[in-house]
């Protein structure tokens, strides 16, 4: 089943890698018998569909995930192999969406404004005036 990531990026299924073990989550008795854990690797550095610059992007956003250009996440949390598997499908999806996708724009600082800042200070000498009318009288 090959894998959607955006409309103009799909992972065939070819290029992916499964790998099954025992999970150490929830099971019952069949927990034993069963190898519901799931491992998912794709090879970033040779798969086809990627383009150089996609290539070097997801290098240099997942490098410290990234295992001799192979990324791999794991799914165990749910008990059917099935459901993991699909789990580790929406895993890889999103890493590889999130590592293609355009940085944000870089904020740019601003002063408050001179009504802003006149509010702030009005709020504060309320709450000041607030707090001295709950003082005891003093002693004079």
């Amino acid at each position: 089943m090959d894998l959607e990531v955006s409309p103009a990026l799909t992972i065939p299924a070819s290029e992916l890698g499964w790998r099954f073990s025992r999970s150490s989550g929830p099971g019952g008795q069949h927990v034993n018998t069963s190898d519901s854990r799931v491992e998912l690797s794709w090879s970033v550095a040779d798969s086809a569909v990627l383009s150089d610059g996609q290539r070097l992007l997801l290098v240099k956003r997942l490098g410290r995930r990234l295992v001799a250009g192979v990324i791999t996440v794991t799914a165990s949390e749910r008990r059917s192999q099935l459901r993991n598997r699909e789990m580790a499908l929406a895993k890889l999806a999103n890493l590889v969406a999130e590592g293609l996708a355009p940085e944000a724009a870089h904020r740019r600082a601003t002063k408050p404004t001179r009504g802003s800042n006149q509010r702030r200070l009005a709020a504060k000498g309320h709450r000041a005036a607030t707090k001295l009318q709950r003082r005891r009288p003093s002693a004079e």
